[in-house]
């Protein structure tokens, strides 16, 4: 029986696609083939249930890109995990882990590679569980496109919203929402319509640039591969052919100039020191002037070295190894930009987070922060406000608890280059990492500063320096140092004002109750520190984070 079906299934493949068409996505293409072919990275998400694997196994299946002996394999694996009866169930094309197919659902983040005549693809099916949303949000973190699945039956579910505002974060801008299951619900136009309508509803602020709605049945194929005649109401395009026609325009590059996060110093003798990292934006010649951050000493490029040996120029994306004219102090983590580069240095990073961690985040948390090659000890100074799925509009919050979205600011133990994540996806996009587990606890996404002390080198140099110390002492607008900033200085002005007003009631001497008021405000902060100083009696090393463990 299981040799039939898989017969028939192969038929039926090698009936729906020419073998000239179509390319498996195991074989080889050949030069002029990828030469020809652009590549589109997409990915799968919704809620629980709605169908991924199922689509996107359907999807290899009618693209020609699985085998007969695939096709044994999987009459057997759907007799013995399916959920679709006697017929084949191409979720198990997809999910591969022994739980995800014990569970039917997806766990973690499945990539499969095949291509049509006209494009090559790479596609992320990314579970729906709640449990597992950071594995959705990596898997998202590459793509140019999102699929979106939405069960015709259940419409909008919070998972579904959620899933969309991870989309936007992670700067996808194309969106197809597959309305699947439509079978179910005996391919009701009306239904569709009023899906379609309230998801360009509630995504109408998230700011994607496409948006098309393709209703299917995942399981039975139709409007996959070609247009269903059971809907004939619908005139767009199939899923697999919209999906090798959309057009994926690149983000208009800033001209940030050349930009190289250091990766690793090559000090192989006494005679040479190179610097090697990849370069995020720009280009480099030699000769060059650079400028190493934070430090902001200055060089010139003496030599290039890339994959294929001395070169005279690099540009973004390629791999190599800078040496420079002076010795300067340059260690992994550090940033070798172009001359003149108003690249921002800051200890402080204003930034949304996608809380991954099972214990909620608190104002006052330390952490681990990982910045392309750059790390640094973080502590969250201020939770603005959390992000309400519904109606994806800020809410007061308290803690980040797993799964929630919320605006931050971060203090560092020392100076991060960095950019918006809107500018740069390299030097604006992070990851916190608790410092006692070691685990990641939190996607984060650098955002404008409103307000910072940033420290933009050759410019503005004195005046940076001023705010920053006024910030020390006053604390950043909003932040619990500001407010007891504020406190401190209130208890004071009603402090001395008390003084005043009781001095002059008892001498009626203006002059001397001045004296008695300007008194206290210069007394009171120096006896308050030496009183702290005399009665601290905690050595200093219990106070570091791990000692005495």
């Amino acid at each position: 029986m299981s040799f039939a079906i898989a017969r028939n299934l192969a038929k039926k493949n090698k009936a729906l696609r020419p073998a000239q068409n179509l390319l498996p996505a195991n074989d080889t293409p050949s030069a002029s083939e990828t030469g020809q072919h652009s590549l589109l990275r997409f990915i799968t998400c919704g809620s629980v249930d709605d169908g991924k694997s199922t689509l996107i196994g359907r999807v290899l299946y009618e693209a020609g890109a699985v085998f007969d002996d695939q096709l044994s394999a999987l009459d057997s694996d759907s007799r013995k995990f399916g959920t679709q009866g006697a017929a084949p169930d191409f979720a198990l094309l997809v999910d591969g882990l022994s739980a995800e197919r014990e569970q039917g659902i997806t766990i973690d983040v499945a990539y499969r590679y095949f291509a049509t005549d006209r494009r090559s693809f790479i596609v992320a099916d990314t579970p729906g569980h709640e449990q597992y949303t950071r594995n959705m949000a990596t898997g998202a973190s590459t793509a140019d496109l999102a699929i979106i699945l939405i069960d015709a039956r259940k419409g909008l579910l919070p998972q579904t919203r959620r899933h969309s505002f991870i989309v936007s974060l992670v700067g996808v801008r194309h969106v197809v929402v597959a309305i699947n299951k439509m079978d179910l619900v005996g391919y009701d136009e009306a239904v569709f319509e009023q899906i379609a309508a309230d998801y360009r509803a509630a995504v109408q602020n998230l700011g994607f640039a496409s948006i098309r709605f393709i209703p299917v049945s995942a399981r039975d194929g139709e409007n996959v591969m070609r247009p269903s005649t059971l809907m004939p109401w619908y005139d767009g395009p199939a899923l697999l052919p919209y999906l090798e026609s959309v057009a994926i325009a690149p983000s208009a590059p800033r001209d940030e100039g050349f930009v190289l996060p250091v990766q690793w110093v090559n000090r192989p003798d006494l005679d040479f020191r190179g610097y090697a990292g990849t370069p995020v934006t720009g280009r480099a010649r030699v000769g060059d002037p650079v400028v190493a951050l934070p430090s902001g000493r200055t060089s010139r490029i003496a030599r290039l070295i890339g994959a294929a040996g001395e070169a005279s120029q690099i540009a973004a994306g390629q791999a190599a190894t800078v040496t420079l004219e002076d010795d300067i102090d340059i260690s992994r983590g550090d940033v070798i930009a172009a001359a003149g580069s108003t690249l921002p240095v800051s200890r402080g990073l204003k930034a949304r987070l996608l809380w991954t961690g099972e214990r909620a985040m608190l104002e006052g948390g330390q952490f681990l922060v990982k910045l392309a090659t750059q790390s640094a000890n973080a502590t969250v100074e201020a939770l603005h406000h959390s992000i309400d799925i519904e109606g994806f509009q800020p809410l007061p919050a308290q803690s980040l608890r797993m799964n929630g979205i919320g605006l931050v600011t971060l203090r560092l133990d020392r100076p991060l280059v960095s950019l918006p994540y809107a500018r740069s996806h390299e030097l604006g996009g992070f990851i916190l990492i608790d410092r006692i587990s070691n685990e990641t606890v939190a996607f984060g996404f650098v955002e404008p500063g409103e307000g910072e002390a940033r420290q933009a080198v050759g410019e503005g140099g004195a005046l940076a320096r001023a705010q920053r110390g006024v910030l020390r002492i006053v604390g950043r607008k909003g932040t619990p140092d500001r407010r007891a900033w504020l406190a401190a200085v209130s208890w004071r002005v009603l402090s001395t004002a008390g003084l005043f007003v009781a001095a002059f009631a008892l001498t009626a001497n203006v002059p001397v109750s001045l004296a008695l008021a300007f008194g206290d405000i210069l007394l009171r902060p120096g006896l308050r520190a030496l009183h702290m100083r005399l009665w601290r009696k905690v050595p200093t090393g219990t106070l570091q984070d791990g000692a005495g463990i």
